[in-house]
């Protein structure tokens, strides 16, 4: 079962962001019979440095852990994937703002953003005994125990990988539509024409991008965690994350995680973070996800291309011509349906609810897991039409689905 909903991911997830590439780079270019590697630049970001020294563990800082651990999973990515590129937020103990660090990663045309933490807990209270204390009530004294605390470090452990949340999908669409000239590896003068975030096309194609990105995103964090789980760490999971120091995950144009070596704040881990043996061993299983995602993209890309055939090679020079002539040509698209993705909650509503009532469409309802809890997942389907899935997501927006956003069905 794991297998077929991991293949039914690559199926839609990676379909669509297929569909958009192949869609824009043929306006631009000749599409060529050799297949390109589909991860061609990864970013690692160290997070924190500089003036900002992160968390802090009993005589490390998650400043100085995170560049060691991103050192070296540059080396290994440069030693075993010698066709990949490797660009690096910073090489040294320096500050950047996560402004700057986005831009690095966009301007670098990345395929991948990695960036690198460790997580931290505050201090536990417990009672370390009780002393006597004396209270006076009327003309007497009493004795009374009083508790004594200390504080002890957290025995918290385990890593965590992180994704943007959904309700950062705005932020995310708006970082795609900024960088679209790096994003679609489009020449930049018919990039600004085809990339009117007025037009419902545009609009469309973003949305899609945005959507594979963040099931990409997910599946990397999943094999991540997995690795770690196969040298005996302890997984917190992969997880949604819509807090303070996450922009960064969002201002990327490209599929992003976020990785929580572990806990600075546990002496016990403390030790695993600053040890060569256990950077080592952090590095390497971030490698094996990274390679492991890099194979699934690649066998999902090279199917699609032979499926394809000799119409697809016949196909671009049509899209080539309609592009120079100023023209849109119509998106391809994996189905003739457009479906509205409007929230996805703890709560059970039926498609007849009064909260999709005015909506006057056809809802739908999809139980899935997130966080190891079951959610439901709500779409507004049988939508022909890109211009009607604008007005759809316009629709459900006004009424009140803040994060609605187009999916294909």
């Amino acid at each position: 079962m794991r297998i077929m909903r991991w293949n039914r991911f690559w199926i839609l997830g990676l379909g669509t962001l297929f569909t958009c590439t192949f869609f824009i780079k043929a306006k631009n270019n000749p599409v060529s019979r050799k297949q390109e590697n589909p991860i061609r630049t990864i970013v690692i970001d160290a997070g924190h440095g500089g003036e900002d020294p992160g968390a802090k563990g009993s005589y490390s800082t998650e400043k100085q852990v995170t560049l060691a651990v991103a050192l070296k999973l540059g080396k290994i990515l440069e030693d075993n994937l010698p066709d990949v590129k490797v660009v690096y937020t910073r090489k040294v103990d320096r500050f950047d703002d996560p402004r700057r660090k986005a831009q690095i990663a966009n301007d670098a045309k990345g395929d991948l953003f990695v960036s690198i933490h460790c997580n931290s807990t505050g201090k536990i209270r417990k009672v370390t005994g009780y002393k006597t204390v004396y209270r006076k009530k009327g003309k007497r004294k009493i004795a009374t125990q009083q508790p004594v605390y200390g504080y002890f470090a957290s025995n918290a452990k385990g890593t965590e990988t992180y994704i943007w949340a959904t309700s950062k999908n705005s932020a995310k669409m708006e970082s795609l539509k900024q960088n679209s000239v790096i994003v679609l590896d489009a020449n930049s003068e018919e990039t600004k024409q085809l990339m009117d975030d007025t037009d419902p096309e545009t609009f469309i194609l973003l949305n899609t991008l945005r959507n594979a990105y963040f099931d990409q995103s997910l599946r990397l964090s999943t094999l991540i965690e997995d690795e770690f789980t196969k040298v005996g760490r302890i997984s917190r999971g992969a997880r949604q994350r819509n807090e303070k120091g996450i922009w960064v995950l969002s201002a990327t144009a490209m599929p992003s995680v976020l990785v929580e070596l572990g806990f600075i704040s546990n002496p016990e881990e403390e030790d695993y973070l600053n040890s060569t043996n256990g950077q080592q061993e952090l590095a390497m299983g971030i490698f094996k996800a990274i390679k492991r995602y890099r194979d699934e993209l690649e066998r999902f890309t090279n199917s699609r291309n032979s499926s394809l055939g000799e119409e697809t090679a016949s196909r671009p020079q049509a899209y080539h011509k309609a592009g120079k002539s100023g023209k849109k040509p119509a998106a391809p698209r994996p189905d003739d349906e457009y479906c509205v993705q409007l929230m996805i909650s703890d709560k059970l509503y039926t498609p007849g609810a009064s909260i999709f009532r005015k909506l006057h469409g056809n809802i739908a309802r999809e139980q899935i897991v997130m966080n190891k809890k079951k959610m439901h997942k709500y779409t507004w389907r049988h939508i022909k039409s890109d211009q009607q899935a604008t007005t759809a997501v316009r629709k459900a927006r006004k009424l009140g689905f803040k994060d609605a956003f187009v999916t294909s069905c």
